[in-house]
């Protein structure tokens, strides 16, 4: 099946198998493998009727690629994956918070930043479909779960995506060194989609025409640029202090 893509690995494989069993077509697990984490993976797809296969070492090496898949693979339908803005938009019972992903291309960075998504309660992280890593087992590793917890949705065309989101009311805010605020001197909004670019070209054009705001996150050291899910990891914690701040004062 076209649509089938690995995962590997305990984080991955048991995110799946508790947030979207349905979507596991079948499970790989190192024969001689009995310790506790094994066998709650083996009763849990034992309840969810998922077909699984034992294998040596040799054979989940070559579905992993010589990735460490710590004795577990599995193949999912990744059709059964797919989210609509308008779903998650509609069903929060707090303003979105959004991260917006514009030419992020490589798969560990995109790992990571879904990593630190979960980690900050980010409702969805958003992607163009062209230039962009696409889900695939190295993002579902890297990500350790979280690439099975936060919708990750993919546009044909971010610029009109950004549109609807101001539709929603929702602020679209950038980062970039040249930015008119600083992250620690901005008052930032309730409902928020920040817009990440690659370290190399920082946001497109297009993308940052279509900011209501352009941040830069201070430096107080020698080196010009962080990991995109550092600086990712940054203005969201920020927005979630400030969040906290705002509703003890209510």
């Amino acid at each position: 099946m076209a649509n089938q893509r690995p995962i590997y690995g305990f984080h991955a494989v048991n995110a799946r198998l508790w947030q979207n069993p349905k979507s596991i077509v079948e499970l790989y697990i190192q024969e001689g493998k009995s310790d506790a984490r094994t066998r709650e993976v083996l009763e849990k797809a034992a309840n969810e009727n998922i077909r699984v296969y034992f294998a040596d070492a040799d054979r989940l090496n070559a579905i992993s690629k010589g990735a460490r898949h710590q004795g577990v693979v599995g193949f999912i339908d990744a059709s059964k994956n797919h989210v609509h803005l308008e779903d998650v938009l509609e069903n929060l019972s707090e303003p979105p918070l959004l991260l917006i992903l514009d030419g992020i291309t490589d798969p560990h960075n995109l790992g990571a930043c879904l990593r630190t998504a979960d980690a900050m309660g980010v409702h969805a992280v958003i992607a163009p479909k062209d230039k962009s890593a696409g889900l695939n087992a190295t993002v579902s590793k890297v990500a350790c779960g979280a690439a099975e917890t936060v919708p990750y949705i993919t546009v044909t065309n971010l610029a009109r995506t950004l549109r609807e989101l101001k539709e929603y009311d929702i602020w679209i805010i950038g980062t970039d060194m040249s930015g008119e605020s600083d992250l620690y001197h901005c008052n930032l909004p309730d409902s928020a989609a920040w817009v990440m670019g690659n370290e190399g070209d920082g946001i497109r054009r297009l993308t940052r025409e279509h900011c209501d705001m352009l941040v830069s996150i201070p430096m107080f050291g020698t080196v010009e640029s962080m990991n995109v899910s550092v600086s990712a990891g940054m203005v969201l914690s920020e927005t979630r202090r400030q969040r906290v701040l705002k509703n003890e004062k209510v």
